[in-house]
């Protein structure tokens, strides 16, 4: 067995290592505290493995993202959302009958609980989407309570994939007064999805194939993207045996983050504010150079990236397409477009590796489809729905599992004695 050597105050200890399917290597230090009486400082985990998965490979030096071996280039072009979902909580590609199977559950499991409806009475309708969703993915749990059995694990993960766009949808109306607009059986997951969004009662609602598939591929795109913020987050609360409800309602809360799930409205936000300056994107281009200037492009960069982000170069082709086809002609898309040109030739960024990330162009394409910014985070979410389910499912079948309990290093007073109130 390969082994890394540590030496430390003079002794010398052998660690094991773990090497990956993609020939990744990981020191094995999970008996480093008993061998030698320290820990490993990493704040924010970035050279911590915390789990081994079968789900999401990613090499950000060279642009690679796989489901399960499949590359993004391949689902986003010929897969579906559903097929997706499947793949990457299940481990393979469905078979036609399978196939069938599993999207006429997500069909008839749409509507959510006639109790539920009131929760949303309880909100203001200032409440922000995402404060909606995390609490409302938690309350699925008191209607459907967790029984330790397959069977029944199965079906809540149909009933969370299912239900969560219908929450998502009804808590979009509820912003903005409109009436709920009930699931329909007869369409697509995607579909039925705008259909609740911008249906109203008594008047057509005319549901555009090109957008339906955009919205399909921005899904797919999220679906996972292994152990990022809201997954760690949602394995880390699950290792206490949490059910899934209240696990992936932690998951929609780490999402809320601007630095994570946030990140496509800053965008938007961003090219929203250099287009009211007169598309004086130079002058940005200056500031994000500037150390002390405070600002930032938002949308370049990546915490695993050191190349282009696959995901973005799909979204830069599908966010041209779908204005086209739509007739629109949004400035921020030529705006961005100008910007991406000038970041990828210019040294300062080229030398930081500061490349467009997926963020950068899915806030244009939801801006297209006519769904509001604060719903951005919330469409996130939904996509990224089936990676928290199967990273989930993934922990809870692994038998190394433990609770998850990071250390510390302590950097606070020594031991010192307690001074009465009145004497100090």
């Amino acid at each position: 067995m390969p082994i890394a050597t540590l030496q430390l105050n003079g002794s010398s200890f052998e660690l094991p290592l773990i090497v990956g399917s993609e020939e990744e290597v990981g020191i094995d230090i999970t008996k480093l505290r008993a061998m030698t009486g320290a820990i490993v400082y990493d704040p924010g985990y970035g050279n911590t493995g915390s789990c081994e998965s079968s789900i999401t490979f990613i090499n950000g030096e060279e642009g690679i993202l796989r489901y399960r071996g499949y590359p993004i280039e391949q689902l986003a072009q010929q897969s579906d959302f559903v097929e997706v979902c499947y793949l990457i909580i299940y481990g393979k590609l469905p078979t036609k009958e399978e196939y069938e199977a599993f999207r006429t559950k997500l069909t008839r499991h749409t509507m959510i609980h006639e109790d539920m409806k009131k929760f949303f009475e309880g909100y203001p309708r200032s409440g922000h989407p995402m404060a909606v969703m995390s609490s409302m993915a938690t309350s699925l749990s008191a209607f459907y309570p967790e029984v330790d059995d397959p069977e029944e694990i199965d079906l809540n993960i149909i009933r969370l994939l299912a239900k969560f766009k219908t929450i998502a949808a009804f808590s979009y109306k509820k912003s903005i007064g409109q009436p709920y607009i009930y699931p329909r059986n007869d369409l697509s997951y995607t579909a039925d999805f705008l259909h609740m969004m911008f249906a109203v009662p008594a008047e057509p609602y005319e549901i555009s194939d090109v957008v339906a598939r955009a919205l399909d591929l921005l899904l797919i795109l999220h679906a996972d993207h292994e152990q990022n913020c809201s997954t760690s987050t949602v394995r880390m609360v699950g290792s206490s045996q949490a059910n899934l409800f209240a696990s992936v309602g932690a998951g929609v809360c780490a999402l809320w983050g601007p630095l994570h799930g946030g990140a496509n409205q800053a965008v938007i936000e961003m090219l929203e504010m250099i287009h009211a300056d007169g598309d004086n994107f130079q002058k940005y281009i200056d500031m994000a150079k500037d150390k002390d200037s405070g600002f930032r492009l938002m949308g370049f960069g990546h915490r695993v990236y050191k190349n282009f982000d696959p995901r973005a170069s799909i979204l830069k082709k599908s966010a041209a397409e779908v204005l086209e086809a739509m007739g629109q002609q949004d400035p921020l898309l030529h705006l961005a477009r100008r910007l991406e040109e000038i970041a990828l030739h210019d040294e300062f960024f080229v030398s930081r590796k500061l490349y467009p990330n997926v963020d950068f162009y899915s806030g244009i394409l939801y801006r297209a489809m006519g769904i509001p910014v604060d719903m951005f985070t919330v469409m996130f979410a939904l996509g990224r729905l089936p990676g928290w389910i199967a990273q989930w499912k993934e922990m809870r079948s692994d038998p190394s599992t433990r609770i998850n309990r990071p250390r510390q290093i302590y950097t606070g007073a020594t031991e010192r004695d307690y001074v009465p109130m009145e004497r100090r």
